[in-house]
This record gives structure tokens, sequence and C-alpha cells, in this order.
């Protein structure tokens, strides 16, 4: 039997969002303080869509310690794994764009975050070779050298004890060079039940394709079983060796903040995957619920319910 259903390792972030651009913020401007993370941000929806979930990671003993690992028990999510480290935590400054577009400013170096590694692994063995999937990203993979053989050691464990891996390379230019990113991704996706990603960016960097069914099929030639492509803000590519197949994204009326929606597609996916659901259907459910989260701001600001989720995707509740 398994102690969770799905485990996230990675990173949490101390959030800070502006209520203006970060070019024009000034002397006054509003902000908001929360909590992120892409593994914050999965955990919550992998927990919102009926998983046992818990959060595999190293939080920092600074004051801002107690309250993100609060945020996240109100998630729903198990923090009694998390390990903690006399390092600051992470943070990023988030800008809200009136084109659009979001921008970002990171503190990361020296993190509690970036000490991740093998020895946290190694005491979390016993979980990872219980859960039904993992969750990880490579952005956790681009943190340190240690965070990078922690993910490697943990996917291992999980994949060798028949587990689901779900793995995100989320390649971020400013942490970590193409190549370490490839070479990332060509020892992970050998044990990947499902791969996301998004065209073109990822998959610029990663596989050389613009194009997203060529991305997919390049990401599953390295092992990959099934891979997810994002294409934009209106449909999904979904390959799993049978065929390639696109799928509309629900239609959000309100959209504010598109913080964290592939990090709750990628939860709420692998949650209803490891709950029974055919591939299909949980990818379905990981649109609507990644729909929904653009209605509120930053990571974590909108999280739905499961019973709205399988609302907007079609879906009738058992029970």
């Amino acid at each position: 039997m398994t102690d969770y259903d799905v485990l996230v390792m990675g990173e949490v972030l101390v959030e800070v969002h502006l209520d203006a651009a970060l070019r024009d913020a000034a002397d006054g401007t509003g902000a908001r303080l929360s909590y992120s993370g892409d593994a914050l941000n999965a955990a919550a929806a992998a927990a919102a869509a009926g998983a046992r979930t818990a959060l595999l990671a190293v939080v920092g003993d600074d004051e801002l310690g107690v309250p993100l690992l609060d945020r996240a028990a109100r998630l729903g999510i198990d923090v009694t794994h998390v390990r903690r480290a006399a390092r600051p935590n992470g943070a990023y400054l988030l800008g809200a764009d009136p084109d659009g577009d979001r921008e970002f400013v990171y503190w990361r170096t020296g993190s509690a975050g970036s000490t991740l590694s093998p020895a946290h692994v190694e005491s979390w063995r016993e979980l990872l070779g219980r859960a039904g999937a993992l969750i990880t990203s490579g952005i956790t993979g681009a943190l340190s050298a240690s965070s990078r053989a922690a993910v490697l050691a943990a996917t291992a464990i999980v994949h060798d004890a028949g587990g689901h891996v779900s793995y995100d390379p989320n390649f971020r230019a400013r942490l970590t060079s193409r190549a370490e990113a490839r070479q990332l991704l060509a020892e992970i996706a050998p044990l990947t039940g499902l791969l996301k990603t998004s065209c073109p960016a990822d998959a610029h960097a990663l596989v050389d394709s613009d194009d997203p069914l060529t991305a997919a099929e390049r990401y599953r030639a390295l092992g990959a079983r099934a891979v997810a492509v994002t294409t934009g803000a209106d449909r999904l590519l979904l390959h799993d060796g049978a065929g390639a197949t696109f799928f509309p994204v629900p239609v959000n009326p309100d959209p504010l903040d598109a913080t964290g929606a592939g990090d709750c597609f990628t939860g709420t996916a692998t949650a209803r995957l490891v709950l029974g659901d055919p591939l299909a259907d949980a990818v379905v459910c990981g649109l609507a619920a990644a729909s929904l989260s653009v209605s509120g701001r930053g990571g974590t600001g909108r999280v739905p319910a499961f019973a709205e989720t399988a609302a907007l995707a079609g879906r009738r509740l058992e029970g």
C-alpha cells in the first residue's frame, strides 16, 4: 500500500506580487506576499484533485519558513517530511504587466531549496519506494549540483519501484545551460511516465524544434512514455505512442495571472492518473484545473477544488 498517491520534490519560494509592471515600480507601489514555486504549485493542485500528497523540499529557518509551511498545510499538503536548513528561503518578485506578459526577478543563490541533495533523498527512500507518483522538474535539477543528483536519485527510486514519474523540463536559461538541461532530460526521460513541456520555449532549447508534434516525437524518442506539449493558451498536444491528439484548453472568461498554470496542470493530471483515470481523462482534468487557476494571482492564488475542475472538464463526479 502506498503512503502517498503523489510526492512532489522541489523548490518552494516566497512570492512578492507587485501591483505594477516591474519597469513602472516606484515608491508606493503595492505588493502582496504569498508562496509559490513549481513544487508547491503542483503539490497544491494534486491535493485539490484528490490525491494524498506530500512535499519533499528543504525550507529555510528564516522568519518566513513557518508561514510558508502553514500555507502549504492549508492547501492540503503533508509537510511533515520537509527538511529545514539554516539558509534563507528563495524568493521572487512578480510584476503585473498590463500587456499580459509576466516579469520575474529571482533571489535563489545560497537558498535553502538549493541544498536539496541525495542525502535528503536517502532519508525519503521508503516514502519514494511506496509512492504512487513523483513530480519533479528541470528547475529543481538546475538549482545546484546536489539538487541535480537528488532529482536523478529520486526518479530512479520511484521508477524502479514501479511508480509513476511526471517531469517538466521547465528550461530556465538563467539557471542552467542548454547542454546541461539536455543531459538531465536524456537521463530522466526514460524513467518518465508523463513529460509535460512547452513549445516553442522548452522545445526549441531542448529538442531543436518549434513544432509541437516534432517536439513530442523527439521527447518520446528519448524514452518518455507520454508527452504533453503546451502550445500556447488555447491547446495542448498529447502523444502517448499510439497517436498524437490536440486537446483544447477550456476558456476562462476572467483571466488574471497565468503564474503556475503549467504546474497546476501537472499536479492535477498526475493525481488523476494515480487515482485511476485514463491518460486522456487525466489530461482533460489537468487542462480544466489550469484554466481555472489563472483567475487567481500568483502560483497558488487560485487552486480549484476538484468539483469545479470536473465540472469544467465535463465530467460527472461519482457519489
